[in-house]
């Protein structure tokens, strides 16, 4: 109904499978039911479907002040995440790393978009990896660092949510693996709701956004600097 203001909490799940039906999607389908049956909104974007150019040779990267200036669809998924809650990366494992998809869309929004002024700072992050046996551990570490990169909280869940499959079909067949990603989404939407029980009770993130670009000089004391 317009005019009716929907606040419950918004997940993002970002799938970097080129593969539609495939394990990854599987997963972040099942990520999805979770949070839904929380009471929260879960949309998925599928880069596959989205024009995302990679890198170009411009080299200014480090240099400009303004986002990329690549036409492409970057700029809107970007605003979508900035609306979420928490965001969840969903990538399979392709040549023992990380699909060329997500790669090249963590490359493009990091440096094109993100590093401004962090503007993901604060919201929660999960991660899911789907393969085959090899490399899942290094590809999730990657996606670990990224979302530290851009000040995201990254709420535990004991074990990575690593989903594993050595059948030439798609299927969720990885008990330890769901179990992992059970409770990531259950901490995500725990999490989530903490903070903005925080915001609401205080008017103020839990965590302060001061320090939201690393090539900007801190501010550091006094006691550390004459030490």
């Amino acid at each position: 109904m317009q005019g009716i203001r929907d606040d419950r909490p918004v997940i993002i799940g970002i799938s970097g499978s080129e593969r539609a039906g495939g394990n990854t999607d599987l997963a972040l389908d099942y990520a999805g039911a979770l949070v839904r049956e929380r009471g929260a909104v879960f949309r998925t974007v599928y880069l596959r479907d989205h024009r995302i150019s990679p890198c170009s040779p411009c080299g200014d990267c480090n240099n400009r002040l303004s986002p990329c200036a690549l036409p492409d669809d970057m700029p809107a998924i970007v605003e979508e995440m900035k609306r979420a809650d928490g965001i969840i990366y969903a990538v399979p494992v392709h040549g023992f790393g990380l699909a060329h998809l997500m790669q090249i869309f963590i490359e493009r929004a990091g440096v094109g978009y993100l590093r401004f002024d962090r503007p993901l700072a604060n919201k929660v992050g999960g991660i899911i990896v789907t393969g085959r046996r090899y490399s899942d551990a290094s590809v999730h570490n990657q996606l670990v660092d990224n979302l530290l990169l851009n000040r995201m909280i990254l709420v535990g869940s004991g074990f990575p949510a690593l989903l594993r499959n050595t059948s030439s079909e798609p299927g969720l067949h990885d008990t330890e693996g769901l179990e992992a990603l059970e409770r990531m989404a259950h901490r995500m939407i725990d999490m989530t709701l903490l903070l903005r029980k925080h915001r609401s009770a205080t008017g103020e993130p839990v965590l302060p956004l001061a320090d939201r670009n690393e090539r900007v000089v801190r501010q550091r004391s006094a006691s550390l600097t004459h030490s």
